[in-house]
């Protein structure tokens, strides 16, 4: 009968929540997450490490420096460490409470002798974690001490990312600043030409002013595009916790990139993506609390003793104190805050819903993210693919206007105006292959790239 009981007891409180683990709701969907950029593939960019995606020496080395000195992440890793203690604390919970408590008093009733009594116990106290209190706060100590791992993969991600599209900002101004100076020197030679055709006769002053003008607004130009490179230089430096200095660096056309753009399916992001992860964590944290909201409804146990010396034997005061052992249990059941228990447990389901929500929509926050950083890739990777082609028959244009200049059917004039048509296009070239590769690196932070799995993840 006793078994029975025991059987139906354990039943009763597993249909009832209190023991349950957490599991993903199923009425929270990941088909179709990407849109029109989903695929079965297995292997994605956000499964290879940042070494593997930026394999540029230089700026391995700056993500190296910020991994180690940034202060955001520094602080993330803090926040962990408390996490973990907070976890620590929730399971010695289990463990009985042990505590030293001597005493003693001095008493005299009307000038009589004076009493001298002491006790010096150790006393102990154990909750018996029948109704899966403890066991609750636990789990859910756990899923804060992994939610806040989440947020420090976060902040490592943006940390790489944000180094990187700063250092691949800084080479394409450096490569906009070489193109932008050798334009501005053909511009040069088109002055002088206009001025030597004005002294001969073939044009006049109003036509060599339209080209100084031309020529003096691209100078300008490059003042800006000086600004613009110590303005990056100065900001890679504040993320790596540096005083502003020059950035060692590599050239935009030697950089080597994944070509292939396989974003997985949406599980993979679920696995990857810190803030997909953390809010599932606070999901998480909600079903325990809900389960410890039904916990405080049932009696709780509570085993106590104490062991020590003792003088006071409650009927008279002995010398040399006594060996005194003591032991008792209670059962606390809620009768008149019930209700508060129950509104308790009301606010609890509440929380647990508006989470669910919230999960729900950061899945297509991030799906949203991918999917931009994708249509920028591919973008990007077809106006680079056409402006090849343009630079190509440009290249083309120039050598033909050369040729024509040999034998006098063109004027020097002419071949500096393909040549600064072919620079114009080039300067586009490093635009659209910096918007191809900025496209790749948020691909690689949209899918959660760069993490360091650990044995457990793995």
């Amino acid at each position: 009968m006793k078994k029975i009981l025991i059987i139906c007891l354990a039943a009763a409180m597993t249909g009832c929540g209190i023991y349950k683990p957490y599991s993903r709701p199923e009425s929270i969907e990941t088909d179709g997450l990407y849109g029109t950029a989903e695929t079965a593939d297995s292997t994605t960019i956000g499964d290879i490490t940042w070494q593997e995606m930026f394999s540029d020496p230089q700026l391995q080395a700056l993500i190296a420096q910020a991994l180690e000195n940034n202060t955001d992440l520094q602080s993330a890793q803090w926040r962990v460490k408390e996490a973990e203690a907070t976890l620590k604390s929730a399971r010695l919970a289990y463990l009985p409470s042990f505590n030293f408590a001597p005493q003693g008093s001095i008493s005299s009733f009307d000038n009589a002798n004076t009493t001298k009594t002491y006790s010096i116990p150790v006393t102990a106290s154990w909750q018996i974690d029948i109704f899966g209190g403890i066991t609750n706060a636990k789990r859910k100590a756990k899923a804060l001490y992994l939610q806040s791992r989440e947020y420090e993969q976060a902040v490592k991600t943006q940390l790489i990312a944000s180094v990187a599209n700063l250092y691949y900002t800084l080479l394409m101004l450096d490569s906009q600043y070489e193109v932008t100076g050798e334009t501005a020197r053909k511009w040069e030679e088109t002055v002088r030409t206009m001025r030597a055709m004005k002294d001969a006769g073939m044009t006049n002053e109003a036509g060599v002013a339209q080209y100084e003008g031309s020529y003096y607004a691209i100078e300008a130009s490059l003042h800006d595009l000086e600004y613009s490179i110590r303005e990056a230089e100065n900001s890679l430096c504040s993320v790596l916790g540096l005083a502003p200095q020059e950035i060692t660096r590599g050239s935009l056309d030697n950089q080597q990139l994944p070509q292939e753009l396989a974003v997985g399916v949406p599980v993979q992001m679920l696995s990857n993506r810190p803030d997909v992860r953390s809010a599932e964590y606070s999901l998480m944290q909600s079903f325990y609390a809900t389960n410890a909201a039904r916990s405080a409804l049932y009696p709780s146990i509570t085993l106590s003793g104490s062991a020590g010396w003792t003088n006071n034997g409650g009927m008279g005061v002995s010398d040399p104190g006594k060996l005194l052992l003591s032991a008792a249990g209670s059962l606390l059941q809620p009768i008149f805050n019930a209700g508060a228990n129950r509104a308790n447990l009301k606010i609890a389901k509440a929380q647990q819903e508006e989470a669910k929500l919230s999960f729900r929509q950061t899945l297509l926050n991030a799906g949203a993210e991918v999917n931009n950083a994708l249509t920028q890739c591919q973008s990007a990777r077809a106006k680079t693919d056409l402006r090849a082609k343009q630079i190509e028959a440009l290249t083309r244009a120039v050598e033909s206007t050369e040729l024509l200049m040999e034998h006098s059917s063109t004027t020097y004039l002419e071949v500096l105006t393909a040549q600064q048509s072919l620079l114009s296009a080039q300067l586009s070239q490093i635009t659209d292959r910096f918007d191809e590769i900025q496209g790749i690196v948020n691909l690689y932070q949209a899918l959660g790239g760069g993490r360091d799995l650990t044995t457990e993840e793995k």
